[in-house]
């Protein structure tokens, strides 16, 4: 019966195109950004939401008329001049929404932080990130705040404790060390960064990508503008770097090109922890350009750049590296995390205390022991897989951990997105090499 549910409805939503799929996420995303604007308790995401319905009920209404002028003709009579006018109207509308769903909230919410109250107008990552690059080029360790006998130490005076903690592996400081020259901050917020960066490495990505332009466009949109995006990027935006360069990895791995595709991932596996469940599940995906597995050229591409750059801070100060990488983001710190969206996991550590130190480890014990024997059973052996796969794994995660926010789903949406992507570009021939003076792999 179900699945009869889901057959009749993907085959009805098929006949609606591209367009029916922009016309159904840009009304989604507009119905989202108004209950942002009228429930939402935090400041910054009211005005994100003020902002950003404008834009999304316009490109819905937009996609709408495109839908309904293309499906007046049946499709075998569309000249392909049409065609391209149609995808250059769906692209022309991803630069409309861009620049009023992200940029132009980005923008406004730098100025509001910059003229008003700091507190009120940039998620606390942003001040944590800014700290550890300013105690970094300093000469000290980004790692301080330590946890003795369930009591922090080494807290920062005058902030709250939790932001003493530094969640991320070094190579995050880079987005912060703008801020700590002599630049106006309003041109150093390490938002700025974190949106051009993820901007340039998605359009990079897309562009080697071989398949077809309408999951390039799919993707672009939940990358840039459509909430998973735009939001992050105009109040936090840390997670979005993440996910353009785990897109970046997992299309050269695509590609064939796992030396390349091993670096990129060294490079986001020392940013943010969250980077790792993908990247070590990419290593089942690693192909040379004959079609052989080549793990070993991949996982020696992690470790020229994660060895380097992580190793030098775990020896240096290892009680606190633990403290603020490890046991402050699964809530096993004895300090309370902003992070407390109301998840399952969240949700029992409140009701059940006890649970807070068991349900980590049940779920990593039950999580490892089914993950294990499906990859023995069932190995993925394709980009599209390991990022199906991946979605599943960090759906669990984030749905269960005892501290998490609700923002962390961008990360199974974007791979579950990535996923229908690539597995649409595996009918292209992955054989044919890059030229050399552009990739050698």
């Amino acid at each position: 019966m179900v699945r009869d549910i889901r057959t009749q409805a993907t085959a009805r939503l098929a006949t609606w195109g591209a367009e029916g799929g922009d016309a159904l996420l840009y009304a989604a995303s507009a119905l989202f950004a108004g209950a942002t604007a009228l429930f939402s308790g935090i400041a910054l995401y009211r005005v994100w939401g003020e902002m950003a319905a404008g834009p999304y009920l316009v490109a819905a209404v937009v996609s709408g008329f495109l839908l309904l002028r293309r499906r007046r003709l049946p499709q075998s009579t569309v000249p392909p001049s049409d065609r391209r006018r149609h995808v250059g109207a769906r692209l022309w509308l991803v630069g409309f929404v861009l620049l009023g769903a992200t940029l132009a909230p980005l923008a406004l919410e730098i100025g509001l932080r910059n003229h008003g109250s700091p507190a009120q107008h940039e998620q606390p990552e942003n001040w944590v990130i800014t700290h550890a690059a300013d105690r970094l080029a300093a000469g000290q360790d980004p790692y301080h705040t330590v946890v003795e006998h369930g009591r922090v130490v080494s807290a920062v005076p005058g902030e709250p404790t939790y932001e003493s903690f530094f969640p991320y592996l070094p190579l995050m400081t880079v987005f912060g060390l703008p801020s700590s020259g002599r630049h106006p901050f309003e041109l150093s917020d390490p938002r700025i960064l974190f949106s051009v960066f993820t901007l340039l490495v998605v359009a990079l990505a897309l562009l080697l990508y071989r398949g077809p332009r309408n999951g390039k466009i799919r993707t672009l949109q939940f990358l840039a503008v459509l909430p998973t995006a735009a939001l992050p990027l105009a109040t936090g935006g840390d997670d979005l770097p993440i996910v353009a360069l785990l897109l970046l990895a997992m299309v050269l791995a695509q590609r064939r090109r796992p030396g390349w595709s091993g670096l990129v991932l060294g490079v986001v596996c020392a940013m943010k922890f969250t980077a790792w469940p993908l990247a070590a599940l990419a290593l089942f995906a690693a192909r040379d350009r004959e079609g052989r597995r080549a793990p070993g050229r991949m996982a020696l591409g992690m470790a020229v750049v994660v060895v380097p750059v992580v190793v030098p801070f775990i020896f240096f100060n290892p009680h606190a590296f633990v403290a603020n990488v490890f046991l402050f983001p699964l809530g096993l710190a004895g300090v309370a995390s902003p992070a407390a969206s109301a998840l399952p996991g969240h949700l029992l550590v409140s009701a059940f205390p006890d649970l807070h130190r068991v349900l980590p480890i049940t779920v990593a014990a039950l999580g490892g022991a089914v993950l294990i024997r499906h990859l023995f059973r069932h190995p993925p052996t394709t980009a599209a897989e390991v990022s199906n796969l991946a979605a599943l794994v960090m759906l669990v995660a984030i749905l269960f951990a005892p501290a998490t926010r609700v923002g962390y789903l961008l990360y199974p949406i974007d791979f579950f997105v990535w996923a229908q992507m690539l597995k649409r570009g595996e009918a292209v021939d992955q054989v044919h090499d890059l030229p050399d003076a552009v990739l050698v792999g």
